[in-house]
């Protein structure tokens, strides 16, 4: 992690569901923790965290995919209290600055093209705060 910038969640890819690559084509990213129900593993990212802010992130502050960053426009007011305690996040790559749904996490609409090739097990997944 670099000097000065504070790490908000940090938690690392161990399982890609086989339909994960399907909703990323849509501009969908989900994440469960480890330990999630077979049917929700499917179409999910399974990882385990390793850290986990107590403040939510805010709009301007980056997801972090192996080598891909990814600006946050909007959070759901439900959204970082799923991530907390089920390991759990919805991410839309629609760049809107409004949620439509209270567990969503807007990212800007552009750069996942091509993602599911960077996320396999043992990728970092980050949240930190934008410059």
């Amino acid at each position: 992690m670099e000097s000065g910038v504070t790490s908000i969640y940090l938690s690392e890819v161990t399982e890609i569901g086989p339909e994960v690559a399907e909703f990323l084509e849509s501009g969908l990213l989900i994440l469960f923790e480890d330990g999630a129900p077979p049917e929700l593993a499917e179409m999910s990212v399974m990882h385990k965290p390793e850290s986990v802010r107590e403040e939510p992130p805010e709009a301007g502050d980056i997801l972090v995919i192996g080598d891909r960053e990814f600006r946050i426009t909007a959070i759901g007011e439900k959204a970082w209290t799923n991530v907390q305690v089920l390991g759990h996040a919805v991410f839309k790559f629609n760049g809107a600055t409004e949620v439509e749904l209270p567990g969503e996490i807007y990212l800007e609409e552009r750069g996942y093209e091509n993602l599911g090739e960077e996320i396999q097990p043992g990728v970092r997944l980050e949240i930190k705060e934008g410059s």
